[in-house]
């Protein structure tokens, strides 16, 4: 998947502080289990994507309405954990060598993925898809981490509501439609633009603000993964980035086989 609180929220600040000490951010077993599912769920849709490519399943079926919204949803988990991440692992500071690490792996990542479906797709390559947004939020939401809550919160319904009222012709370019604001965006197999998305990541900054600094919730995230299963979905979780870039390749590729 820095804070300039008011007295009203010192205390949650202290108590995320103490968390981040107690326990590697990483280790945050709710939020791999998340990413675990997540990924999974991309996986999934993945495989559908290319039942339809080679002819299995008929496009009324895999771009129905029930079908886009857990596309969608995917992608909002994703973007949420974002903000989520982003409050776990820098309340205190910024862990600048571990978060540009990230940050350079996330851009090679997109910048290949844009690269490689620019070859086999170029009417429909992805210009900005997820990878892109995530990176991109990343970067965004560090100038957020030192504002209170609320001024998080407004930001994020901002940012999800701007779409609605901005839909204009002049952003319908591949230079300018990654900002939100096309009215007919160029076609791309994977789409996540800043507006509305980055909301999305801001609403998970601000839900961490809140969540995470209860007792409760402070002693679960010292709690080791406990079951084969959640073992199992937070090892993926973990693991999310390579699963992402490795998984569609190698589906793709069997389905090129099986049908020849």
């Amino acid at each position: 998947m820095s804070v300039a609180l008011g007295n009203a929220n010192a205390a949650a600040t202290g108590a995320i502080s103490v968390q981040i000490r107690s326990a590697s951010p990483a280790r945050y077993v709710f939020l791999d289990v998340w990413r675990g599912l997540a990924i999974i769920g991309v996986v999934i849709y993945h495989f559908g994507w290319d039942l339809n490519f080679f002819g299995f399943i008929s496009p009324a079926v895999m771009f129905s309405g029930p079908v886009t919204i857990f596309a969608r949803a995917l992608a909002g988990s994703f973007m949420f954990l974002v903000g989520v991440s982003l409050v776990v692992a820098n309340e205190n500071n910024v862990r600048w060598r571990k978060f540009l690490i990230r940050l350079a792996k996330l851009v090679g990542a997109a910048a290949a993925i844009s690269i490689i479906t620019y070859i086999l797709f170029p009417e429909g390559f992805i210009y900005f898809g997820i990878l892109h947004s995530i990176a991109l939020a990343s970067v965004l939401g560090l100038a957020f981490l030192p504002l209170p809550t609320g001024l998080i919160f407004l930001a994020a319904v901002a940012m999800l509501a701007a779409p609605f009222f901005f839909d204009l012709p002049a952003f319908d370019t591949r230079i300018l439609a990654w900002i939100g604001f096309a009215a007919n965006p160029p076609v791309a197999s994977d789409f996540v633009p800043v507006f509305p998305w980055f909301g999305v990541t801001l609403a998970g900054m601000g839900c961490a603000r809140l969540f995470l600094s209860r007792q409760m919730i402070r002693e679960a995230a010292r709690e080791p993964a406990e079951g084969a299963l959640i073992r199992a979905l937070a090892w993926i979780g973990q693991r999310t980035l390579p699963i992402y870039l490795l998984h569609q390749p190698l589906l793709f590729g069997g389905f090129v086989v099986f049908t020849r």
